[in-house]
């Protein structure tokens, strides 16, 4: 028995027009953490789905040996009956279903031609505990948060006897305490015996628990790198998956101030369905012409909500308090009349709520803003095209059409296009909620260019983020959120780490309610 599980040989990955897996060779040793680094649209995920028989053995030149054995997958049931499972990005789940139903799903518990409810109940209790989740596994899938719905989900894979279990991007949208749980467990399985894929763009947390490091770089392996030696370093990999050596992880950029453009007094909002919980407490916040604030909190702080029912209501219910564009009260009770009042709101979730993905970069650009382009009744198509094909080239989108179908672009270009779809509805002020999330290095150093950039046109722009680096390294002013509750504003010059987490961790009075 050799000492690598895995031996990917000379794979090649052609979808049309494009090359995405140029002869890429992978090496997986038993029982490790192997990361897998690179920038969007490098082909990490698309190696991964070879691997795992999404895409058939037949689409691709090649060879896969697994556990010294040649193989050739059709499907992705196939790989699972070798020991190979893959947990993609978006989860697998079904919401309206039970924890022990969703375990099971498709590999049901069966006694005499019908499911044993009783068994797998206790198996999956049993399975919980493996992965470290205290939960009944009667309790809808729905009810849980995005951390316990991955643990969910390594439950499942261990239904399957997994021996290599893929993991993309896995804390892409946890906290920090659910993603050091989750990098815990992985260290767990691998000390029994159960090797590991990790795709993860923070690097971070990839110097902390991965044993080696593939890098992959426009479809071709650059090198793996063994993460227990000296030179293992987050700056290595940088340079390995852009090519270049970043010196710094933000642009230099010289604020000009001037004078307030938007504020938000005592705003307020309750929960939609929960009666009585106040998701946001008379916030008030605001910014300047040419200011980046941003906003800090734990997650369930509220910084999503707060956004998000200024933008036209879009969340919580009987919202109240006032906003103030260049010193006039205006109305944002809809979308239409924030967008009206030149607000512009780009969320956290750009595939939910920000893109059509089944439409092409044109029809997402211009989406919010079509009167733009009509004529009676009719859109100018040749404008949208000149339209789209200018934010195009502006923004860098890596794209050789505007035809292209947005969910076939990374997650870079996807952002890129949300924010083109905004700034084509001329905004003074721009909302940034978690604009660099599953996005590599070099995309956000492309999108923190066109922040600043934004703000040198004298845009005000507020930034939420989970990563506190980002914001001391973007913002000018920040305000910390908790509890639904602004407790601290910092300038950029008093912004540090550990002053935000002060601030960020401040308990409410016990007379109030905490927000979500």
């Amino acid at each position: 028995m050799s000492d690598a599980i895995l031996k990917m040989r000379s794979i090649t990955k052609n979808f049309p027009g494009v090359k995405v897996l140029d002869d890429v060779t992978l090496t997986v040793r038993r029982g490790e953490i192997h990361a897998i680094c690179g920038e969007n649209g490098a082909g990490k995920s698309t190696l991964m789905k070879v691997l795992s028989g999404v895409y058939p053995h037949n689409t691709f030149t090649g060879s896969i040996i697994f556990d010294d054995e040649p193989q050739q997958f059709s499907a992705i049931k196939d790989s699972e009956r070798a020991g190979i499972v893959i947990i993609h990005q978006e989860l697998a789940l079904v919401p309206h279903l039970s924890i022990a139903e969703n375990i099971f799903l498709g590999n049901e518990v069966i006694q005499h031609g019908l499911i044993d409810w009783h068994e797998a109940n206790a198996r999956a209790t049993t399975l919980l505990d493996r992965v470290g989740l205290r939960e009944n596994p009667t309790t809808p899938v729905g009810q849980l948060g995005v951390g316990k719905q991955q643990l969910v989900e390594i439950a499942k894979a261990l239904t399957k006897k997994v021996r290599l279990l893929i993991l993309d991007e896995p804390t892409a949208a946890l906290n920090d305490d659910d993603s050091e749980h989750l990098l815990q467990l992985l260290r767990e399985l691998r000390d029994q015996g159960i090797t590991c894929i990790i795709i993860s763009h923070k690097l971070g947390e990839i110097v902390a628990v991965a044993d080696s490091t593939t890098i992959i770089r426009d479809g071709q392996t650059i090198e793996t790198i063994d993460m227990h030696g000296p030179d293992a370093t987050q700056d290595r990999i940088i340079r390995g998956m852009v090519g270049r050596s970043l010196d710094s992880r933000f642009p230099e950029r010289t604020a000009q101030i001037g004078e307030e453009i938007f504020r938000i007094e005592n705003w307020t909002v309750l929960h939609p369905t929960q009666l009585g919980r106040v998701l946001v407490d008379d916030a008030s916040l605001s910014v300047r012409a040419g200011e980046i604030v941003g906003i800090a909190g734990l997650m369930g702080a509220g910084r999503t909500e707060f956004m998000m029912s200024v933008f036209g209501r879009s969340y919580g219910r009987d919202a109240r308090g006032k906003v103030f564009l260049r010193g006039k009260e205006i109305s944002t009770r809809t979308v239409k009349d924030a967008i009206a009042n030149r607000i512009a709101y780009v969320s956290e979730d750009r595939k939910q709520y920000g893109l059509n993905l089944i439409a092409d970069i044109k029809s997402n650009v211009t989406s919010a803003a079509l009167g733009k382009l009509t004529r009676s009744v009719f859109i100018d198509g040749n404008r949208e095209i000149e339209v789209a094909e200018q934010y195009r080239r502006d923004l860098n989108i890596k794209s050789p059409t505007v035809a292209q179908i947005v969910g076939n672009l990374s997650g870079g270009n996807q952002q890129k296009v949300v924010l083109s779809k905004w700034l084509y509805t001329d905004p003074e002020v721009l909302i940034l909620d978690e604009p660099t999330r599953g996005i590599d290095v070099g995309a956000k150093f492309e999108i923190y260019e066109i922040i600043g950039a934004l703000a040198a046109a004298g845009k005000a722009v507020i930034l939420v983020s989970s990563e506190l680096p980002e914001l001391l390294g973007l913002s000018d002013r920040v305000y910390s959120l908790a509890y639904g509750r602004i407790t601290g504003e910092l300038p950029a010059s008093e912004a540090t780490q550990e002053a935000l987490m002060s601030l960020m961790t401040i308990e409410p009075s016990a007379t109030k309610e905490p927000a979500a």
